[in-house]
């Protein structure tokens, strides 16, 4: 039996941060002890760093098999260990193939062989014509199903009607699985490309608010009529936070998500020809960013997660700057924590608010809570130790991605990571990795 006393005067638990020893037992949390109490156990003391339970980010694109030139299992799960994340959800896109048939899941499955550097587990996708693959999918372990209602970027994951979508919530809502939804009704205009390929203006007027909130307003209509669970993904319209206020007040199985980028940047400060900064929904305005930050504190949005979606730098059209042909993504995933927590501190946040939007409510869509996103009796020791206070500069030999592409390079961030457990077990102490592929694929 392996047992391990971890300690500090900062452990964020559900009901509060306090002081508290914590007693991990084969793999889980086997108690919460007052700080200072005597155990028979290997005794680890972190003093005023802060326990935090692992970072849960269900929305990852690690892009394997496939695309591994872009991304994969090994270099993605690394990442995410030094940044506290422990475990992920894979979208079902920018892979080749797509997750969108029990065949497919298996080849995806095969691929995270020796390099699951972090817990694991997958969405399915909603195309046209794939609907006879649901159940067996669900069957199979898959968490959930995701859905584009534009061009998702990749054409072999085309977006799905509304006829489509009629077909598959009833399943989903029989089995209460979530339906997770990439909200732009767009209409066919390329005429923007023929403006000022470097203008970053020129591409936020290309993606308006009005699509978002058109595709927004179709799925509360839908999670009406279906009672199926429904989670918009990266909500970047301040525009549609009060029909989701007026959905949840009806009580209705909805459920919203923004990204860190909507939140530590602002169009206004985003040059021409940066298309680091490009990602779909755009990157909107400081007046429309400050709603999303009021909706996320009011708990009108649900938590923050990355969309890690990362390219090789040729394809992010960096020497050119040109929006139009760069690929739309935001590689992200090693800075979830750091990132929000810089811009949330300056906004009074706290590590208990940092906790619920990051750890306990992504755990909960996911359908996890009951394991995972909290520091709770029997929850499995998935754990990180911050250092709050602590900050550091974003340099290209620190990061894990393949590539070191983001538009947080050069920046200072607060909040270091320091240690990551994988139940029970440290995996990271940084900058090192302490042990590797500890992680499990997680089923539902």
């Amino acid at each position: 039996m392996s047992t391990l006393a971890l300690q500090s005067r900062r452990v964020l638990l559900p009901d509060g941060e306090q002081p508290a020893l914590l007693l991990l037992e084969n793999g889980r949390i086997a108690d919460i002890l007052p700080h200072g109490s005597a155990v028979r156990a290997e005794l680890l003391d972190v003093d005023d760093r802060a326990i935090l339970p692992g970072v849960v980010d269900p929305h990852v694109h690690i892009n394997e098999p496939g695309r591994t030139d872009w991304e994969g299992f090994d270099t993605a799960t690394r990442a995410a260990l030094a940044g506290g994340l422990t475990t992920l959800v894979d979208m079902p896109l920018n892979s080749a193939p797509v997750t969108t048939s029990v065949a497919n899941f298996q080849v995806k499955l095969e691929a995270t062989r020796g390099q699951l550097h972090t817990h694991c587990g997958f969405w399915g996708g909603i195309v046209p014509g794939n609907a006879a693959e649901v159940e067996g999918l669900i069957a199979a372990g898959i968490l959930g199903f995701k859905a584009f209602l534009t061009h998702s970027g990749i054409d072999d994951f085309p977006n799905a009607t509304e006829d489509d979508l009629r077909q598959v919530m009833p399943i989903l809502a029989r089995h209460g699985l979530p339906l997770l939804v990439h909200c732009e009704l767009s209409q066919d205009d390329d005429s923007w490309k023929q403006n000022d390929h470097r203008s970053y203006p020129n591409y936020l007027a290309s993606r308006p608010k009005s699509w978002e909130d058109e595709a927004i307003a179709l799925m509360i209509r839908l999670c009406e009529e279906f009672r199926c669970p429904v989670h918009i993904v990266h909500l970047s319209s301040a525009n549609s936070i009060g029909p989701i206020a007026e959905a949840k007040a009806k009580g209705l199985p909805l459920t919203v998500e923004t990204g860190q980028h909507y939140l530590f940047f602002n169009a206004e400060d985003i040059a021409d020809g940066q298309t680091q900064f490009k990602c779909a929904p755009p990157i909107r305005e400081r007046a429309n960013n400050e709603q999303l930050w009021a909706a996320l504190q009011q708990g009108i949005i649900d938590f923050v997660a990355t969309d890690h979606s990362p390219a090789p730098p040729d394809l992010k059209q960096l020497e050119s700057g040109d929006f139009t042909t760069a690929w739309g993504g935001i590689a992200s995933l090693q800075l979830a924590l750091p990132v929000l927590w810089t811009a949330a501190r300056q906004r009074g946040a706290t590590l208990s608010d940092l906790t619920r939007w990051l750890c306990e409510n992504p755990a909960k869509l996911a359908g996890l809570g009951q394991r995972k996103g909290r520091i709770a009796v029997g929850h499995d020791a998935d754990l990180l130790v911050l250092n709050p206070d602590a900050s550091f500069e974003v340099t290209p030999d620190m990061v894990q991605h393949k590539h070191k592409v983001s538009p947080y390079l050069y920046r200072q961030l607060y909040g270091v990571v320091e240690q990551t457990f994988l139940l029970g077990k440290q995996v990271y102490q940084r900058p090192a990795f302490t042990q590797l592929n500890q992680g499990e694929i997680i089923t539902r």
